[in-house]
Order: structure tokens, then sequence, then C-alpha cells
């Protein structure tokens, strides 16, 4: 009977090399989710996933040309999960044409058409999609949520402190408003509780709170919101924190002190800021 069962087994393997015809297991994901704009190819399951609260990635958009976009980040490959998938051209334009249904655009194509970069802006979340097919019918996707980076670090005391005595200033990124707002948000709770500790350290310091602005909109506009945001620091510090009000002086200084070009994303963030100004 052993024997037997053995044969049977041995003309299996004879017969399907590869387990073909005996029941195929399913290989699953690898961890990791679809993104929620789309769903995955059909008869696809997830080989690798990365996901960063926040991170850059270029994305082509011609010839020798690359678009740097920063925000939430994903990073996800599908393998098929049987030798019968579609086309790289079909897997392409499945994306694209779902795109196109939710209103983005398609920024670049390559000329096999085998990839595509599109933007999709959608509920006030503007979205840039890089898909890449292979030949093997196993395709990534790198997404980028576009945001600005939350500054979890702040400057603390001393350093705030250090910078002054060298240079008469210190600027400061963890000092938040939303875009075109002058009102503080929650995180800069952090940076503010830090300049009340160097006003403690220091009784007989006294200081300019300068705001600055990156130069999007009108000189007049930028020149307005950069007083109001230095208002509502100085505001905040006498009002919330204690400090005397004859220490700060607010001061709206607009675009006119930039730090970096204003010519890219990272240098239009580098220049909306808070400084203080020894007086």
């Amino acid at each position: 009977m052993l024997r037997c069962c053995l044969v049977i087994l041995l003309a299996a393997f004879i017969l399907f090399p590869s387990g073909m015809g005996l029941a195929a297991s399913d290989p699953g994901d690898r961890g990791g989710k679809d993104h929620p704009l789309f769903n995955r190819m059909p008869n696809y399951f997830i080989y690798t996933y990365t996901e960063n609260e926040f991170n850059k990635y270029e994305f082509p958009t011609g010839d020798k040309q690359k678009t740097a976009v920063e925000g939430y980040y994903y990073r996800i490959s599908y393998m098929p999960k049987d030798k019968t998938a579609p086309s790289p051209l079909q897997i392409a334009r499945n994306h694209i044409n779902a795109a196109k249904a939710i209103g983005g655009q398609v920024v670049y194509t390559s000329k096999n058409e085998w990839e595509a970069v599109l933007k999709i802006v959608k509920n006030g979340m503007e979205t840039w999609v890089h898909v890449i097919t292979q030949h093997t019918s196993s395709y990534f996707l790198y997404i980028v949520e576009k945001q600005a980076m939350n500054q979890d670090v702040v400057a603390n005391a001393d350093s705030m402190a250090q910078s002054i005595n060298n240079t008469g200033k210190v600027a400061l990124y963890g000092i938040c408003f939303d875009s075109g707002k002058a009102e503080l948000k929650l995180e800069s709770e952090p940076a503010l509780s830090e300049i009340v500790k160097l006003l403690q350290a220091n009784p007989k310091l006294r200081l300019y709170v300068v705001g600055h602005t990156d130069n999007v909109g009108t000189f007049d506009y930028n020149l307005k919101l950069s007083g109001e945001r230095a208002n509502a620091v100085v505001k905040a510090l006498t009002a919330k924190y204690g400090v005397a009000v004859f220490r700060l002086q607010p001061f709206g200084a607009g675009p006119a002190a930039p730090v970096e070009s204003n010519r890219t994303e990272e240098g239009r963030a580098k220049n909306r800021r808070v400084e203080l100004v020894e007086q």
C-alpha cells in the first residue's frame, strides 16, 4: 500500500514538476496595503511595501527632466500570482485611466508607455504617482501626497542663546502657521517654550520678533502677513507665557530678506520663518 502511494505521488511530480495541477498556494501580501486612490490589478499581491511620514521623490516629467515632490511617501511593488498576467502597457493604461476618471492628469509617459507619472488633486490634496511596469508583469507605485514637513525638532534655549551671541539673531522653524494665515498652530508650543526659557535665562535680553515669508503673492500681501505673524508670536509669549511686553517688538520683513532662492520649494520653505534679533 505504501509503495502504491509513493508511485502515485512520484507520478504527480513528473506530470506537474512545479506543483501545477495540485492545489496552488496563494502567496499573499508581504505586509502593507493598497493606496486609497488605486486598487491593485486582479490576481496580484504586494511583494514589498514602504511608507514614510515624510520623504522626497523625483518624478520624471520629460526627457532628462525631473520634479522633486515632498510629502507622505509610499513605495509599493506588486507581483502576479501566476503566469496569466496582463501586459506592462495594460497595467500602465489602467492606472492612467483610473487617474483621469477622478480628474487627474498625465504628466509624463515613457516612449513604450510602460511608465507613467500622474498628478491628482482631490479634496485639497495634491498626489503624485509614478507607475513603473516590468516585462515580468510586476509593477511599482511611487506615491507622494504633497505636504510640508512637520518640524519635530526645534532649537533649544541654549542653542538660541549661542546663535544670538555669535550672529545677533536666530532663525526658528518650529513656529508654525497654516498657509496664508497668522494663527499659531499647536505644534508651535515647544518652540515658544524654548523662547521663554531663553528670556528667563537672560533677563536683560530684548528681542525683535521678525516674521519672514517667501515671495508667493504680492509684496504688500506678504509684508502684511509677516507682520501679523510676528504680532501673533509676541501676543502668545506675553499673554500666555507672561513675558514682559517691553522685551519684545514685532516686525514684518515680508519676502525682503530670503536665506535661500525662492525658485525651489525647499528654498521657499527656508524663507518662511520667524527670527529673533537682539535689540
